[in-house]
C-alpha cells in the first residue's frame, strides 16, 4: 500500500496515461477528451430546443463514466492514498509566489487566491470566474481540452493538435512570466 501512497515517477505515470489512448481506440473506438462531457451532461440535462445540444448524446454516454470515475479516483488518492504529505512544490516556485503576497499553501491550491472567501474579492473574481470562463472558451474554441489535444490529438498525428497544444504552452508560459504578476498585485 505504501507504493499507491508515493508519488510515481514520469517515466511510470507518463505512459500509464499514454496507454489509455490505444486502449480506447482499441476497447471501442473511442477518442479521448473530457470537455465533451459537460456537452453531454447539458444534452441529457436541458430539454432546450438548442441545435448544439440536438445529438444522441446515448452514444456517448461511455465519456461521462470516464469523467465520473477521474473525479472518483481524484477523490480516493486525496482521501486515502495521499499520506497527509503537503504537494511537493519547487521551493523555486514557492519563493516566487511569496514575493508576490501568495502565502497560504493549503493543499493543492493557495488559499490566498482559491476559496469562497476570495471569490468576493477583486483578485478572487479575476482567477475563479474569468480565470474558469477563459477557461471554457478557449476549450470550445480550441476543438478541445488539453488533455484530448496534447494526448489523444498528438498520438494519432493530428496536425490541429499539434498547434493547439504548442498553443497552450505558450499560453501558459506568457500567462505565468508576464501577466501572472500584475494579477497578484489585485
Amino acid at each position: 500500500m505504501d507504493f499507491l501512497k508515493q508519488p510515481w515517477p514520469w517515466y511510470v505515470a507518463g505512459p500509464l496515461i499514454g496507454l489509455v489512448v490505444p486502449a480506447l481506440l482499441l476497447v471501442g473506438n473511442k477518442t479521448f477528451g473530457i470537455s465533451a462531457s459537460l456537452r453531454h451532461i447539458c444534452a441529457a440535462c436541458l430539454p432546450a430546443n438548442i441545435s448544439f445540444f440536438k445529438y444522441n448524446w446515448k452514444n456517448e454516454s461511455w465519456n461521462l463514466f470516464f469523467a465520473a470515475g477521474i473525479i472518483l479516483g481524484g477523490f480516493i488518492a486525496t482521501q486515502y492514498l495521499s499520506g497527509n504529505q503537503p504537494v511537493n512544490i519547487n521551493p523555486q516556485t514557492m519563493a516566487l509566489l511569496k514575493q508576490q503576497g501568495v502565502k497560504n499553501f493549503n493543499g493543492l491550491l493557495p488559499s490566498d487566491i482559491f476559496s469562497f472567501k476570495q471569490l468576493f474579492t477583486l483578485r478572487g473574481f479575476v482567477f475563479i470566474v474569468v480565470g474558469g470562463f477563459m477557461v471554457g472558451f478557449g476549450t470550445r474554441y480550441a476543438g478541445g481540452c488539453t488533455s484530448g489535444h496534447a494526448i489523444m490529438g498528438i498520438s494519432s498525428l493530428q496536425w490541429p493538435s499539434m498547434v493547439a497544444t504548442c498553443c497552450f504552452m505558450i499560453g501558459g508560459f506568457v500567462m505565468t512570466w508576464f501577466i501572472l504578476p500584475y494579477l497578484l498585485q489585485l
